[in-house]
């Protein structure tokens, strides 16, 4: 929240394509006169304090296709330019109303959109506040489900794929609940069709003593050998 105190640290990173949960409407953010300005901008929510928000930047283009809101918070988009056509669903998984499994609303709109998933150039990237360790057996719809699913599709976690890591045994913590470190959880995640996954360059988390003062969350930080420019 409150983005705009916090965007020039994410920016002097210099991101193609940034994706903002829990962010206030982009009218209420000014970017100062030395910091990367966003080319093109999407924001969705009901409250312009906290919605979800993607930015791109350089010659990079935001496009969005059919929405439909029973996933609200799961948006389909275009990303493009003149060399390159990106289908990014940008996630801010919320909890239901009757049940505390956040994976569901991302299950389910995975399987809404199916035939696009087996598609190049899919990345599925944001907040999932969801990780296996909190799976149960019985429940279709729980993260590793969700994980074997998009494999299904040849998409896979950039994060787990770089770094041969374990889903549920992850060595980098994307949030500390309440900004406290001894509540270490992996909950953001970037999935990636296969032929983005063997362009993979690098997939840094952000460390608890470099952002804890800005959020409790960590920033993952994905980059990909891609020819766009």
């Amino acid at each position: 929240m409150a983005f705009r105190k916090k965007a020039e640290i994410i920016l002097a990173y210099l991101p193609d394509i940034l994706i903002v949960p829990e962010c206030e409407h982009p009218d209420k953010i000014i970017f100062k006169g030395d910091t990367k300005t966003p080319t093109d901008k999407l924001w969705f929510g009901n409250n312009r304090n906290k919605g979800l928000a993607v930015f791109t930047f350089g010659e990079l283009k935001i496009k969005q296709f059919n929405h439909n809101e029973l996933f609200k918070f799961v948006l389909p988009l275009n990303i493009y330019n003149d060399k390159i056509s990106i289908t990014l669903f940008a996630v801010w998984a919320q909890k239901p109303e009757y049940h505390d499994c956040y994976t569901e609303q991302i299950w389910s709109a995975v399987h809404f959109y199916s035939d696009i998933l087996g598609e190049d150039n899919v990345i599925i990237a944001g907040d999932f506040n969801s990780n296996s360790i909190w799976d149960k057996p019985k429940r279709v719809y729980n993260h590793t489900n969700l994980v074997k699913f998009l494999m299904t599709k040849n998409i896979l976690s950039t994060y787990h794929n770089f770094h041969n890591q374990v889903q549920g045994e992850e060595r980098d913590s994307t949030l500390f609940m309440h900004r406290k470190i001894d509540r270490p959880y992996h909950i953001d995640y970037c999935f990636a069709s296969e032929n983005l996954i063997r362009k993979l360059k690098n997939v840094e988390v952000g460390t608890y003593e470099a952002w804890t003062k800005y959020s409790d969350h960590k920033p993952l930080i994905v980059d990909f050998e891609l020819d766009f420019f």
